[in-house]
């Protein structure tokens, strides 16, 4: 029988541990945790998010969500887990944390293809291995991923948002409200109002207090898609009403007007008793959290089920040092999810997912199955793997990377509409062609 290392109980090393074992491979899964803390993780479960729990769109039309309709033709197994445990968020996918989480790890402590071990890995073995272990990897098996590919890891900073209990949140003042969609009680987000004196008094507040890490930082240093909040104040004092604080589309209903800014709140769980604050990302020290943040209208005496962390955040330069499937030269060694650049919890499925397919191409010594570069993934890839692609950054999908159509279209929701049609068509045409990687194993 096959047998495969799979380092890192994520969400991309769950998932190709998972789809190796329906496909008859015997799966040895190593995560670290909770002998070995990572400092942002607070559970020993397997594919804990750390950050916000939303996996972003699920509008057909936006490539985050065609990736998911992609996702369910490969027949992810933590896709369909995240739906089964979703939490209402307007257009999104956001899933209960604890809940999502939980069955993950049941899922894969009852396969009995999968050995799941609790310890640190520090080196790498011999035998055909999967890396998943993310941008918070170990700096010991990090120094042997770095030896392995000459020194090119890189790193960034990346951060998480505070979560608040749901029952200390002042109803009179924040509200019900999807964006655009009208004020409701059933409504998936709640909204705390700000005139401009209260938005400026915050701001204020925000850029003058104490950060963990105490120096201003550069592009290169961050993740765009995860600016603290702080520091998207310190680029220009209303980028925050332009960004995570706009007002568009909202009506305070105790003025029956937009207000000046607003901050939202996502529901964490099916039960809403705990919400994060969307957009908030931080850097800022326990204490300075708790001061500034509830000085925010409705959040007055709000506690704090977790404060916003930040924490380093590395990935691989995939472009030059990986081939196409994000394999290592010469070795039957791959990697997997964000430590290759692609960012994104969707993206790490899709990553565990792919990873799998290849692993079980290369065992069984069939075609390598490239993913057609017209599909929002397989765009993706081609990216992150591409020895042309300079200045290589963590990269969510986009529909920028995709090839342009044969004929351009004006309209921006009706081109969107095109990509994922002839994505959806050419991955169909693959999926046909690759049969022998899905025989059997999607009625599993």
């Amino acid at each position: 029988m096959d047998e495969v290392t799979v380092i890192g109980g994520g969400l991309a090393g769950s998932e190709c541990a998972l789809q190796l074992a329906k496909r008859g491979v015997s799966v040895r899964l190593v995560e670290g945790r909770p002998a070995v803390s990572t400092g942002a993780h607070h559970t020993p479960w397997l594919a804990e998010l750390v950050c916000s729990n939303s996996l972003k769109s699920e509008r057909p039309e936006s490539a985050a969500g065609l990736l998911k309709r992609e996702l369910e033709v490969l027949d992810s197994r933590l896709l369909a887990i995240a739906r089964a445990h979703r939490v209402e968020a307007g257009g999104a996918l956001a899933v209960d944390r604890e809940g999502f989480a939980l069955e993950v790890t049941r899922t894969v402590e009852e396969e009995p293809l999968i050995v799941l071990e609790r310890r640190e890995q520090v080196d790498l073995p011999r035998e055909p291995t999967v890396i998943a272990t993310g941008p918070l990897t170990s700096q010991t098996l990090a120094r042997a991923i770095e030896g392995e590919l000459g020194g090119s890891s890189l790193a960034f900073f990346d951060a998480a948002a505070p979560i608040v209990d749901a029952e200390t949140i002042d109803r009179t003042i924040a509200f019900s409200q999807n964006r655009y969609e009208g004020g409701d009680a059933s409504g998936d987000y709640l909204n705390c109002p700000m005139d401009r004196e209260e938005y400026e008094a915050f701001i204020d507040a925000l850029l003058a207090a104490d950060r963990v890490i105490l120096r201003d930082f550069e592009t290169k240093d961050l993740f765009s898609a995860c600016q603290p909040i702080e520091e998207v104040a310190r680029a220009g004092r209303d980028a925050p009403r332009f960004g995570a604080l706009k007002p568009v589309g909202l009506v305070d209903p105790r003025t029956g007007r937009r207000p000046w800014a607003v901050v939202q709140l996502r529901a964490e769980n099916a039960q809403r008793s705990a919400y994060n604050l969307v957009g908030f990302q931080t850097n800022l020290t326990f204490g300075a959290q708790r001061r500034v943040f509830t000085m925010i209208p409705g959040l007055e005496h709000a506690e704090f089920f977790r404060y916003g962390v930040m924490h380093r955040n590395s990935f691989v330069d995939s472009p030059h040092v990986l081939e196409r499937g994000f394999k290592v030269p010469g070795r039957r060694l791959w990697l997997a999810g964000q430590l290759t650049g692609t960012e994104g919890y969707t993206e790490a499925i899709a990553s565990g997912l792919f990873c799998a397919l290849n692993v079980v191409s290369q065992l069984r010594g069939l075609p390598e199955p490239a993913l057609p570069p017209t599909t929002a993934f397989g765009s993706l890839v081609a990216w992150a793997t591409d020895p042309e692609t300079a200045h290589y950054q963590p990269q969510h999908v986009n529909f920028g990377l995709m090839p342009p159509l044969s004929s351009p279209i004006r309209n921006k929701r009706d081109r969107h509409a095109a990509f994922a049609e002839r994505a959806m068509a050419d991955l169909a045409s693959w999926k046909a062609k690759h049969a022998e990687l899905f025989e059997g194993a999607d009625a599993s």
